[in-house]
């Protein structure tokens, strides 16, 4: 793996690490994405240096070919030497056409109308213009030596070949070797693309992954909340009733001390259970089951046993047959409702009313009188009703809340539920 300072995260090594030899230096340097972050030119690979030697070789060769053709009959000896000459250093620049192809290019305009040798290092010259340079270069670079080969040879035509033969010969060898050398760009440009799509797969999955895990956490807290604020608020009501009554009598104490010591147990348990589903890093189905519609029953005897005022009307036929997405919402309005009752209006008796059908949806209705007397200060945030109002959006539905006209309060949701498949 291979770390980069600051903000920018780890990112894996290229897959050609340990081949680095059989890729082109510039390839290899565009593919190393901490390639901008040293500031220096890559280093020649072994693959490179093969090249660059048969690029020289090739470009010697050519010269010398061309060399035997020239003869002091139809050649001035110091044309001669002149030619040998630039055609010797033209072969020698060739050791610089990675790091100035355009310079090297534009060079061999006119020396290769001047030396003969200096054939093959054009050649080679405007090969590699084409790998390393957009095509404009090519054209414009390229347009002009091919322009200026018929007047090439009028100056000084081929003894054994015709004048039009050495053109059309020339420039179909010229056009084929630009050709290579955009074939060769194309294919590392696709390389490139192929990369570009690779890391952006690779980001976009990251993301998701940190969306889902976010998603997850979110889920999490909701249901932290909506399970540890009802065991809590029992806790606090019944604390607040035992310091603002000590003389209370001896069983309402001892039941409110059983109401403590099992609200928090309760609340340790499933403390306990998020806790284990935060380590395991997924909301796995390990701990208890999740509640629904069916369990309500169980919910409001808890809040009778309690010493709540809880009245519920339950006008489903089968709560069984309520979709457990829909279900599970509606316990944990119906539970934060209750838990909302007794922070803000103790001993006030609250409705519960639940009904609904296959094709009508399910109606939550809560609603609790205003408090008599004065009212223990219980501290809340309010996130409780935001948190059903999300859940309910998510399910499909919609949530209601809001004071009456009389001072009390109630909550008002539906939630979808369909027809069966079969009807």
């Amino acid at each position: 793996m291979s770390t980069v300072k600051g903000d920018r995260r780890a990112q894996p090594a290229p897959a050609f690490a340990g081949r680095r030899w059989l890729f082109p230096s510039a390839l290899i340097h565009a593919l190393d994405p901490d390639a901008g972050l040293r500031g220096r030119r890559p280093r020649r690979t072994a693959r490179d240096w093969l090249v660059d030697f048969s690029c020289f070789f090739l470009a010697v060769v050519v010269g010398l070919l061309a060399a035997d053709s020239m003869t002091p009959q139809n050649t001035p000896h110091a044309l001669l030497v002149v030619d040998q000459w630039l055609g010797a250093l033209s072969c020698a620049a060739v050791w610089l056409r990675r790091r100035r192809p355009v310079g090297l290019a534009i060079a061999m305009i006119p020396v290769g109308f001047v030396s003969n040798t200096a054939g093959g290092a054009g050649l080679v010259a405007f090969f590699t213009l084409a790998v390393h340079r957009p095509f404009r270069y090519v054209a414009w670079i390229g347009g002009v030596s091919l322009a200026l080969v018929p007047l090439f040879f009028w100056l000084r035509p081929e003894p054994e070949m015709p004048y039009l033969v050495a053109v059309a010969f020339t420039v179909l060898l010229s056009v084929c070797v630009i050709g290579w050398g955009l074939l060769v760009r194309s294919k590392r440009q696709l390389m490139l693309s192929l990369r570009d799509r690779a890391r952006r797969a690779e980001t976009e999955a990251v993301l998701r992954a940190e969306q889902a895990q976010r998603l997850a956490r979110e889920a999490i807290a909701r249901e932290m909340h909506d399970v540890l604020a009802h065991r809590l608020t029992l806790l606090s009501v019944h604390a607040g009733a035992l310091e603002f009554r000590p003389d209370a009598p001896r069983e309402e104490v001892a039941r409110a001390a059983g109401v403590i010591r099992e609200s928090a147990h309760e609340a340790l348990q499933d403390l306990r259970e998020i806790i284990g589903v935060l380590r395991a890093g997924e909301a796995d189905d390990t701990g208890r089951p999740q509640p629904t519609l069916a369990a309500l029953d169980t919910l409001v005897a808890e809040s009778r046993e309690a010493g709540g005022k809880v009245t519920l009307d339950l006008r489903v036929a089968d709560p069984e047959a309520v979709p457990a997405s829909a279900g599970r919402t509606a316990y944990r309005i119906a539970q934060e409702g209750l838990t909302n009752a007794r922070k803000h209006a103790p001993g006030a008796e609250v409705t519960v009313s639940v009904t609904g059908a296959p094709g009508e949806g399910l109606t939550v209705h809560i609603r609790n009188p205003a408090p008599e007397g004065d009212v223990p200060h219980v501290p809340g945030s309010g996130q409780g009703l935001i948190g059903l109002t999300e859940r309910a959006t998510l399910a499909g539905g919609r949530l209601e809340h809001g004071e009456l006209a009389d001072g009390g309060f109630e909550v008002r949701a539906w939630l979808p539920w369909g027809r069966p498949s079969g009807e």
